[in-house]
């Protein structure tokens, strides 16, 4: 029976899920109340939100045909896709509990091995950073390559100039 409240909590995931870039759905059996509201700032940071939601709701939410076995909780990110991910696998690698089980990017469906791999990427200040870096090595090189004669010209002034005053 949908009660104004399941309805409510129904449109508000429907909600979370149409803005967030990725969505992974864990396991958290074992995470005690405390850990998880320290879990939730810590996402807070890094743009994305751990949300507990029924089963069931988080189906009709979805709108898919997906299957959840026990309790599961989703982390919704909405600024970067992968920054998040890394500090909630981090987190239950700490916490010695918690598990991914699968997860979504974009429109493609991960897998729980899927989820682990994406964590691994460096995030995407890092990946930009590293691109900017092979984009500016040509650049760099030949920079140096044009700037070398000129700079054996001027050792050769300043060794002339040495030999002369002394």
């Amino acid at each position: 029976m949908a009660t104004q409240k399941k309805i409510a909590t129904v449109s508000l995931l429907s909600e979370k899920i149409s803005r967030a870039k990725a969505m992974v759905f864990v396991d958290y059996r074992g995470l005690k109340h405390k850990q998880m509201e320290e879990l939730r700032k810590l996402l807070k940071n890094v743009g994305a939100e751990f949300t507990v939601a029924k089963n069931r709701l988080m189906k009709r939410a979805l709108g898919k045909e997906v299957k959840f076995t026990d309790t599961t909780a989703t982390l919704f990110a909405y600024a970067d896709e992968v920054s998040p991910i890394k500090e909630l696998l981090k987190f239950f690698k700490t916490a010695g509990a918690g598990k991914p089980k699968a997860g979504i990017l974009g429109t493609s469906v991960l897998s729980e091995a899927d989820v682990t791999r994406l964590a691994a990427l460096p995030t995407r200040n890092v990946l930009l950073a590293q691109l900017v870096g092979q984009l500016r090595a040509p650049i760099q090189g030949f920079h140096y390559a044009l700037s070398w004669n000129i700079n054996k010209f001027v050792w050769a002034l300043g060794a002339v100039k040495e030999k002369k005053t002394t």
